[in-house]
């Protein structure tokens, strides 16, 4: 590949994106849709990205708090040496876009500084445009982004390929590595390297949920034993270790209300799909004993669920009932699912759904499965057969400003069709 013809292609195709004009050959799906992004929101194509760093002592602060400490061997072992050798480096930053560790190619850490691609620096796709750390947050998959397809023109040197790392304990994006160098250095395969790399982190980090939940089982065993009724014992995030009198679940959603509580007394909360229940803490977890009858209906008369897809990284549903209420942060498939279900008060089949989000209407086991899991923190304010909200309760979805921003990851044809209509 010819690596400054591409470039000079590439600048032809922004510099007429940018004037409004049709360009002969159209940027990749994924570049026009970030610039696009840039263009309403109104970042600046020649602006200059060194600016508004941490401190090193908000990074050291940032990285000690961060999940990423955990799987940095892994992405240490798999990149820095192939990096190094690539003329390349390895960046890893936070769900915000804020660099938090640099390794590789000691010449071309000198380029980054240059281009403001340094520790502490904010690297959002709001901040710097369309790059291979701040798009990446916004699709949820890994991107590359070589030459003119970064949106910001000083940033025309350089290439940058990376992947978003999702934390498989509760499904939220914890941060993106990456792998960039001078344009001349590009490869194609280093998407699917750096893809496959945050694959392993997010393996790791299961490895780890795993045998935490093994010791959280081994002190709780002991406690349920000498229970009687319905109890069970779940991490923090809401996985089950160990129950006992109840039927058992993969997970249960939690409360906020619950960190609030004195972890050296009992104390009680309300927790969606078990009702109120007494909460004692165990290490590394909560020992949940719930009060009414197994598998007692939530009240719906009065509820009001709010569903909020209006930001580009972060979605949530919050229930409030009387004077309780709880908040739960969505994967991005749980929110298209949610949003396709806001969309169709009536109820949608199993195959509807499938079709809105595969555009394969037998895809109905997948669809089954992820409604399966959605209904154990929604518990009865999600019917079935059809699929739905009920209709006691009162539902309210937050949308962003433009429909053109809407769940900017997914690809499902319901979500496309409303991201390409007019607003209203």
């Amino acid at each position: 590949m010819d690596c400054s013809l591409a470039a000079r292609l590439l600048k032809g195709v922004r510099a007429a994106t940018l004037s409004g004009q049709r360009p002969q050959i159209l940027p990749r799906p994924v570049i026009g849709e970030s610039w696009n992004r840039m263009l309403r929101s109104g970042v600046d194509p020649d602006r200059d990205v060194r600016s508004d760093l941490l401190s090193m002592e908000e990074v050291e602060e940032r990285r000690q708090s961060s999940v990423l400490m955990e799987v940095l061997p892994v992405l240490r072992e798999a990149l820095v040496t192939v990096a190094d050798a690539a003329q390349h480096i390895m960046v890893v930053s936070d769900a915000e876009g804020r660099v938090l560790w640099r390794e590789g190619n000691a010449a071309v850490l000198h380029k980054a500084d240059r281009l403001g691609f340094e520790l502490g620096a904010d690297w959002a796709e709001e901040t710097v445009g369309t790059n291979g750390v701040g798009t990446p947050l916004v699709t949820r998959r890994p991107v590359q982004v070589f030459s003119a397809e970064h949106f910001v023109g000083s940033l025309h040197t350089w290439t940058c390929t990376g992947a978003p790392i999702t934390d498989p304990r509760d499904g939220q994006l914890i941060g993106v590595v990456d792998v960039s160098g001078p344009l001349e250095t590009m490869h194609p395969a280093t998407l699917s390297l750096v893809g496959t790399v945050a694959q392993l982190a997010e393996a790791r980090l299961r490895e780890r949920h795993a045998a935490a939940l093994d010791r959280l089982r081994a002190v709780a065993a002991p406690v349920l034993a000498r229970i009687g009724g319905r109890a069970v014992a779940v991490d923090v995030q809401g996985w089950t270790a160990a129950v006992t009198g109840m039927q058992p679940v993969d997970r249960i959603a939690l409360p906020k209300s619950l960190s609030e509580l004195s972890e050296l007394s009992d104390g009680r909360a309300w927790v969606p799909t078990l009702g109120m229940c007494a909460v004692a803490p165990l290490p590394g977890g909560w020992l949940l004993r719930p009060d009414g009858p197994d598998g007692a209906a939530e009240p719906l008369g009065g509820t009001r669920v709010v569903l909020d897809v209006s930001r580009p990284r972060r979605w949530s549903v919050t229930v409030t009932d009387g004077t309780r209420s709880w908040t739960h942060q969505l994967s991005p498939r749980h929110a298209e699912l949610l949003y396709l279900l806001a969309l169709h008060r009536g109820g949608r089949s199993a195959s509807g759904l499938a079709e809105d989000m595969f555009g394969d209407p037998t895809r109905t086991v997948t669809v089954r499965a992820e409604m399966s899991r959605v209904r154990r923190y929604l518990g009865s304010l999600l019917g079935h057969r059809p699929y739905r909200f009920h209709e006691e309760a009162e539902l309210e979805v937050v949308l962003p400003q433009s429909p053109a921003d809407l769940l900017p990851h997914s690809v499902a044809p319901g979500v496309l069709r409303s991201r390409s209509a007019p607003p209203h």
